[in-house]
């Protein structure tokens, strides 16, 4: 029984950027699809689709590399099952001065730090980025 789907879903995108894949594959839920979604739309990885397999289905997302590198060099987990963390619109770190970023839960979905910030509100810190 897995107690924390997001923190395995960066772990796979970690281990497959490490590894050199072009895409790294996991259960699917809702909320790793707006995470993979925010990573798209924040150009670090290049695509993302629900495969179904005959069972719950797959989420495949397709890694990004620039010059042999992969674009994502970090993804770092703050907000756990057993201790949740979470940030007021004017708390939402800065990550990397600008080059990284900040993923929240919040009362509006799940948003990039930028977006939050302006739209002014605050929810669960779930990852940082870089």
């Amino acid at each position: 029984m897995m107690t924390d789907p997001i923190a395995d879903m960066l772990t796979r995108l970690r281990n497959a950027a490490q590894a050199g894949h072009r895409w790294a594959d996991m259960p699917v839920s809702k909320l790793k699809i707006e995470v993979a979604r925010i990573l798209k739309e924040a150009h670090f990885v290049f695509d993302y689709k629900q495969l179904d397999d005959g069972g719950h289905g797959v989420l495949r997302v397709y890694l990004k590399y620039h010059e042999g590198q992969p674009i994502i060099r970090e993804l770092k987990r703050v907000s756990t099952p057993g201790r949740r963390r979470y940030v007021a619109a004017d708390e939402i770190p800065r990550v990397r001065n600008g080059l990284g970023m900040a993923i929240l839960s919040t009362s509006r979905g799940v948003l990039s730090g930028q977006d939050a910030r302006k739209a002014g509100v605050g929810g669960e810190l779930m990852a940082l980025i870089w």
